[in-house]
């Protein structure tokens, strides 16, 4: 278990760096434009992201 949730975490870690990695500039108007979103609109987002991820999840096992 533990094991499967380093790797979950390694995993995340590399996906969150491709953006900054190819992209610096990119990744800094991502990170503006997200700064003027109010706060629902975020948590909106993140529920989405978390669905998202439950069903792949669930699809995948």
């Amino acid at each position: 278990m533990w094991h499967d949730l380093l790797v979950a975490l390694a995993l995340v870690m590399v996906i969150e760096g491709i953006l900054p990695f190819l992209s610096p500039g990119a990744m800094r108007r991502v990170m503006l434009a997200s700064l003027e979103l109010d706060d629902r609109s975020l948590r909106v987002g993140g529920l989405i992201a978390m669905l998202i991820g439950v069903i792949t999840l669930y699809l995948v096992n």
